[in-house]
C-alpha cells in the first residue's frame, strides 16, 4: 500500500507550524501532542505525568541523561508504558519523564514514529499510518500553533526553502560551499 501526498500550492505551505495532534494516554484524552522527527525518545512532562494520576511509584527508575538545546545535561525522573492512541491506532508506548516543562504534553519521537510506522508531514499538517492495510489519516492539531510565520515575514525569508535571498545581515545561495576545517585538524566537516 502507497500514500503520496498532493503537492500543496505557494500559498498553502508558506507556514512553519509544527506538527501537533490529538490522542488519548490510557484512554484519557491529550491535547498538544507533538510529533517530532528530531527527536530520538518519547518524552513526559512531569506535570502531565502527575496528571494522568500517575505518581513516583509508578516510574521505572533510569540512569538516563538528557541533553537540551542549550547543551545542559539534566538526568530523567524514570519511564512509564502507557496506552497510546493517535487516530484509530493504540500502541504501548514508553516515555521519558522529565522534570522540565515543554510547549507540549507529550513529545513523540523516532521511537514512536518508527515503531508506528507512520509518516508525519509539517507541511500538510498530517500523519498517515497504516493499520493493517488500511490507511488511517490523523489532522494535526490546528487549535495549538507555538510559531508560525506572517506571509509577509514568510516572503522575506524564503531561503528557508533552500532558494537564493540576499540581505543587509544574512546571504544564502545555493552554490556548494567549502567544507569547514577545525584549527589543527586534516578532518574536514
Amino acid at each position: 500500500m502507497t500514500d503520496i501526498f498532493e503537492k500543496l500550492a505557494d500559498n498553502e505551505r508558506q507556514d512553519l507550524k509544527a506538527l501537533f495532534v490529538k490522542g488519548r494516554v490510557d484512554g484519557q484524552p491529550m491535547t498538544k501532542i507533538l510529533v517530532d522527527g528530531g527527536a530520538a525518545i518519547n518524552i513526559m512532562p512531569y506535570a502531565v505525568y502527575q496528571k494522568l494520576g500517575k505518581g513516583d511509584q509508578d516510574l521505572t527508575k533510569t540512569d538516563m541523561m538528557l541533553k537540551d538545546f542549550e547543551g545542559n545535561v539534566s538526568p530523567v525522573k524514570g519511564a512509564i508504558c502507557v496506552e497510546l492512541t493517535i487516530g484509530s491506532k493504540t500502541l504501548p508506548m514508553t516515555f521519558f519523564v522529565i522534570s522540565g516543562k515543554g510547549a507540549y504534553n507529550l513529545l513523540l519521537g523516532r521511537d514512536w514514529i518508527h515503531a508506528n510506522c507512520c509518516i508525519p508531514s509539517t507541511m500538510h499538517q498530517c500523519l498517515t499510518q497504516w493499520i493493517g492495510d488500511k490507511i488511517d489519516i490523523v489532522p494535526g492539531d490546528s487549535s495549538y500553533v507555538i510559531a508560525s510565520a506572517e506571509a509577509d515575514t514568510y516572503e522575506r525569508t524564503r531561503c528557508i526553502l533552500g532558494e537564493i535571498w540576499e540581505k543587509d545581515f544574512l546571504k544564502v545561495a545555493d552554490y556548494e560551499i567549502p567544507p569547514i576545517q577545525a584549527v589543527d585538524s586534516d578532518e574536514e566537516f
